[in-house]
């Protein structure tokens, strides 16, 4: 599935992002057809900074929480690959057991900090990081859809040394190319689809350039759009709301009419499947965990 939206697609996909089976659930629920476990929001959630602190076998747990949620595929932020080829490839080995559907490893050195934070983004040796792509791909094959995610515009290597960083992950096995900007406008994204001219497919997360409309990219080419931490900035800031009314209000009265319904948080997991279950399995005059 997520293959057929990225790779195969002639129309624009559209990735969600989650960050637990709760996130997942609603972004299934709302029409998404695949989902972006965000490194960001991963480590929001875990309490932890998007500077590699949390680590790979944290993430991939929260990946099968993820892919048990939901039917959706679910395309994983690897950040650098947590390490060199041996570590990337555990990874993606690990990640393939787990149920994900793709992999995205960006090529910053270990350990990365987030894109939007400061200026200091030390890239991968450009063969060095091939050697990471080459890695996984020999081990998961095409199980996973390996994304190259490439740093050089926000690092501030300029577009010539992005498109060189794309030819060489092309050449070591990378499904789609993912093209990071941090700037206001889609220029650069757009100066690179034209340069590129779409060996690979080319994914973005628009997170800056958020004014673009959904018709530029269409027009240029672009095969995916990662809404990348939305879910997890909206949660924030609803309960950050939330908990403000009621310490202040000493009381959940003036709240209720504008949080979701225990009902609707029921449906979300299908408790309703339990209840039949009960039914079907369960003897009558016997207590759920107790022996007939």
């Amino acid at each position: 599935m997520l293959r057929e939206q990225i790779c195969c697609n002639r129309d624009l996909s559209f990735l969600m992002e989650a960050h637990d089976g709760l996130s997942s659930a609603v972004a299934e629920r709302a029409g998404f057809r695949g989902l972006w476990a965000s490194g960001l929001s991963i480590a929001c959630s875990l309490g932890y900074r998007d500077a590699s602190e949390a680590s790979w076998t944290q993430l991939i747990d929260v990946v099968e929480r993820m892919v048990d949620s939901t039917d959706l595929p679910v395309l994983v932020d690897g950040d650098s690959g947590f390490g060199n080829f041996n570590n990337a490839r555990i990874l993606a080995h690990k990640l393939r057991q787990r149920g994900a559907a793709g992999v995205a490893l960006e090529d910053k050195q270990f350990p990365k900090m987030n894109s939007f934070v400061g200026d200091r983004h030390p890239l991968a040796d450009a063969g060095e990081f091939s050697g990471r792509l080459r890695a996984v791909k020999d081990a998961v094959g095409d199980e996973l859809v390996l994304v190259a995610r490439i740093e050089a515009l926000i690092a501030g290597h300029g577009m010539d040394e992005a498109l060189h960083r794309a030819h060489a992950y092309a050449d070591a096995g990378a499904d789609a190319i993912l093209i990071h900007s941090r700037k206001s406008t889609a220029d650069e994204i757009f100066a690179f689809a034209n340069g590129w001219q779409n060996r690979l497919p080319v994914v973005i997360v628009p997170t800056k350039y958020y004014r673009t409309p959904a018709s530029a990219f269409r027009a240029a080419g672009i095969s995916t759009v990662i809404w990348a931490n939305h879910s997890m900035r909206a949660a924030t800031s609803a309960m950050r709301n939330v908990c403000e009314r009621i310490i202040t209000e000493q009381s959940i009265a003036g709240i209720e009419a504008e949080v979701a319904t225990l009902d609707d948080v029921f449906s979300l997991f299908h408790y309703d499947e339990l209840a039949r279950a009960e039914a079907r399995y369960l003897p009558v005059n016997a207590a759920p965990g107790q022996p007939d």
